[in-house]
């Protein structure tokens, strides 16, 4: 067996719904030696608190927390912080409250994530970023792309997608009455909507399902991020279950880089379709994502939602790709 790591990972975020949770578990993982928390000074509570808070689990990792004042600029305050980081979770920006569109969001969660990016860039130009601002079909494309122009590796920017395939897995158990651990539905396209599309046909316990049940079990994935937010009354969206997933992605990129082969299914730059970006089942090894898979067999219902889904996703990526022509990171 390889010995564990010991690698330092940023959350980005880090005292917000998604961050504390999510800090909290890549604090329990045995290859983190440091853990850092960073967020804005009006975050639900200081990231030094929550930094105190996890220092005292049983477990190797120091924590430490970073603190920034709004308007700041990330790449004038993060140097210490960022500084030698292998792995950089950012579950930052805002969420989308209601009457916003989806253009609205990203005006403000790509300027978010370009700071967060930019100083990222500078400070620890080799570490994986995963991405869970939303919207990430937009979102990861524009980072990349800045990344791209500034001379580093686009393949570093990799959007967070593993909330879908966590749900898939758990309602394909549901139905089948078995073991989630043991089902694993890729899922591939985007990470919103009917870009969202589940590869029932490619797992064993997913392809007995009749295919009748099939397109009310793909809409189920698909608008499980709604029926979270309907469920808690519009006060919170999926927080708990996106740390829990954001984990398992963490996880699996520092199995990776300790030298221990990893394959998820992320949203990254990908040649596998005729879109430049796509999220689809990648590998994980040593500097991050070592390989993008292919799509592999699918079903005649999967190659229906492909065609439609990229025709949503194509315009999401465009987004993307027009902000970063007008940016570039200092």
């Amino acid at each position: 067996a390889k010995p564990a790591g010991n690698f330092k990972v940023c959350v980005c975020g880090g005292a917000g719904g998604i961050g504390q949770p999510l800090s909290l578990l890549m604090g329990m993982d045995p290859n983190v030696k440091e853990l850092c928390i960073f967020d804005l000074n009006v975050a639900m509570v200081a990231p030094q608190g929550v930094a105190t808070d996890l220092s005292h689990l049983e477990r190797k990792c120091e924590v430490k927390g970073y603190s920034m004042e709004v308007g700041k600029n990330p790449i004038d305050h993060l140097e210490e912080c960022l500084t030698g980081c292998h792995l950089v979770l950012v579950p930052a920006g805002v969420p989308r409250k209601p009457g916003m569109t989806r253009d609205d969001l990203f005006k403000t969660n790509a300027g978010i994530a370009k700071g967060i990016v930019e100083a990222c860039a500078k400070f620890c130009p080799d570490a994986v970023l995963g991405m869970i601002v939303n919207p990430v079909n937009s979102v990861v494309p524009a980072m990349a792309e800045l990344y791209k122009k500034k001379g580093l590796d686009p393949m570093k920017i990799v959007g967070i997608t593993t909330l879908d395939i966590v749900r898939a897995n758990k309602f394909v158990g549901e139905i089948t009455n078995k073991n989630p651990n043991f089902i694993n539905v890729p899922v591939i396209g985007g990470h919103a909507g009917t870009t969202i599309i589940p590869l029932f046909s490619q797992d064993k316990v997913a392809k007995t399902i009749p295919a009748d049940q099939i397109p009310d079990l793909d809409k189920h994935v698909q608008n499980a991020g709604t029926d979270v937010v309907e469920a808690k009354g519009g006060k919170g969206s999926a927080t708990l279950s996106m740390a829990y997933a954001g984990a398992r992605f963490g996880k699996s990129v520092l199995a990776g880089l300790a030298g221990r082969r990893r394959v998820e299914c992320a949203y990254c730059m990908s040649d596998v379709t005729d879109l430049p970006y796509f999220a689809q089942k990648v590998v994980f090894g040593p500097g991050g994502i070592t390989k993008v898979l292919p799509l592999g067999e699918l079903s005649d219902h999967e190659k229906t939602r492909l065609e439609e889904a990229k025709v949503q996703l194509k315009g999401e990526i465009e987004t993307g790709l027009e902000y970063a022509k007008g940016e570039n990171l200092a």
